[in-house]
Formats: structure tokens, sequence, C-alpha cells
């Protein structure tokens, strides 16, 4: 049995609930050492531009930026999906730490034949 976790997001900064509680699985699931990929897809596509996620989405939340230094210090990484990226014209040379261009050939790639369990927010 696999102990890889793919989370799915599909959502940005329109709701920043979604997101945060998106990361806190994530960063749970990295933070325990399982190797832990997040797909980004449509809005969230954003994310992966240096200096989007910003902010704290409720009273008592982590802040977004924490939430990521988190996430990449317990080594997750990020495949961001080049359809929704290139659609919205940013700049692939642009990108977070950890992120990369990729779509779900690269996932199903990284997932392998193991499997992974999911997560899609």
């Amino acid at each position: 049995m696999s102990n890889k976790a793919v989370v799915s997001l599909a959502t940005g900064l329109e709701d920043p609930e979604k997101v945060t509680v998106a990361f806190l699985v994530a960063v749970g699931a990295a933070e325990q050492g399982r190797p832990t990929l997040m797909f980004l897809t449509k809005e969230a596509v954003r994310l992966a531009v240096p200096g989007v996620a910003v902010g704290t989405a409720c009273d008592g939340c982590p802040s977004l930026p924490e939430l990521f230094e988190r996430f990449i210090a317990a080594g997750g990484t990020y495949l961001v999906c080049p359809l929704c990226f290139n659609a919205k014209a940013l700049d692939p040379e642009n990108l977070i730490k950890g992120a990369e261009i990729g779509g779900t050939i690269p996932m199903w790639q990284w997932i392998g034949d193991e499997g992974a369990t999911s997560f899609s927010y």
C-alpha cells in the first residue's frame, strides 16, 4: 500500500478558506512523511506565482505564506496544469519554489503503480 498523497486544488483566492483547508490536508500529509503532491488546476494555478498566496482566510487560521513554507519544508511539491496556466497567460519562468508545469501524465507518473490517497478541493 502506498503512502503517497495527492491533493487536487482547483480553487484560488476566490475561496481562501477552501485553499486553506486543501493546504492543511497537504501539509499534514507531508509533515507526517508522506510524499505529497499538490496538483493545481483552474484558478489555483495562480497560487503558483510568487506573491499571489497572501493573507489569512479566517480568524485562527494559519496564513497562506506559512502553509506554503511548511509544505515545501516538509518535502511537498506542486504540479501546475499547463492548459490552465497558459490560458491565463502566466509566466512559466516565474513559479514558486517546488512548482513545475505538468499535466495529468506527469501526475500519473508521480503516483506510479503504488497508487496514492487523493483529496480534491
